[in-house]
């Protein structure tokens, strides 16, 4: 891994990792959300949804600093659509993957499809980006928000259309792999529809990564976290997932005793986090296309 690499994760890994130790003692990690503007975080110039990693840092910035919107740029774009950051504002860091090619004559990568083995290669390049609440003379547009009754029936829907066997009454919830089957409390065991959703996504991400869905398959340097990595790529399946549902992500007490075992995983390699937000958005993405409408929301990464 080349310096300016390791440092882009190192710098995405380490605002993560202060996040969950300041949030343990309330069982509240980075990706739990209440599904607010800054939830659902989109480039200013091109539009698109951020995605992975991008999107936990930058909802991990907009809480830190009590930001109302979801919207953000670099300094060029901004300026691009008339705004203008102001002094003294502190960036965020973000990273944009670029397929490369590496040329054993010492050129620099370009970049390119597939490498000769017919698999893509991509390098990570830091981005500084800034929220809409730092720039001046920018007229964000209203966004239109569905009633909370209308959200659950969506919810409902979603994920009836992902086919997923479900089993109801069960004392506690887990998606057993032998059966490809979630167990689920009743709906009236949850304190919320919030809570409920949370639950019913997150064990919907384990269930997506089975073999004949997306097969989730681990680097063998991360096997020793790999439980740890499995269920922090279902929690934030579920936290991306329920953002673009328009619902908030809550916290649950059974899942504080991974939090050790998150920090150990991220502390002692830097590409854990990285990975687990990359499959996590696998994951989503496969929800969405598995929609009558395939209405994913972010095909693309923002710019």
């Amino acid at each position: 891994m080349n310096d300016q690499r390791a440092d882009i994760y190192s710098r995405i890994t380490n605002q993560i990792i202060t996040a969950i130790e300041a949030g343990t003692g309330e069982f509240r990690m980075p990706w739990h959300h209440d599904c607010s503007a800054t939830t659902r975080p989109v480039n200013v110039l091109s539009g698109k949804r951020y995605r992975g990693a991008n999107v936990l840092v930058l909802w991990t910035a907009a809480k830190q600093a009590g930001y109302d919107s979801g919207v953000w740029g670099t300094y060029r774009q901004w300026a691009a659509k008339g705004g203008q950051v102001r002094r003294r504002e502190r960036a965020t860091a973000i990273m944009l993957w670029k397929p490369v090619e590496r040329h054993g004559d010492g050129r620099a990568d370009v970049p390119i499809d597939t490498d000769t083995d017919g698999r893509k290669r991509f390098l990570a390049r830091g981005f500084s980006v800034f929220n809409r609440d730092q720039v001046d003379g920018y007229d964000e547009p209203a966004q239109p928000v569905l009633p909370e009754s209308e959200r659950v029936s969506n919810a409902d829907a979603f994920f009836a259309a992902l086919a997923i066997p479900i089993t109801y009454g069960a004392g506690s919830a887990f998606y057993r792999i032998q059966e490809d089957r979630i167990h689920m409390p009743n709906f009236s065991a949850f304190v919320d529809p919030h809570a409920f959703y949370s639950t019913l996504y997150h064990e919907a991400g384990h269930a997506s990564g089975a073999r004949h869905r997306l097969d989730r398959q681990l680097d063998t340097r991360l096997n020793r976290h790999a439980v740890a990595i499995e269920e922090l790529v279902a929690e934030l399946t579920a936290a991306f997932v329920l953002a673009d549902l328009g619902l908030a992500s809550r916290p649950r007490e059974d899942h504080a005793a991974y939090a050790a075992s998150w920090l150990r995983a991220m502390k002692e390699e830097k590409r854990a986090l990285i990975t687990a937000a990359s499959k996590a958005q696998q994951a989503a993405d496969w929800m969405h296309e598995q929609q009558p409408a395939a209405t994913c929301p972010s095909e693309k990464h923002a710019d």
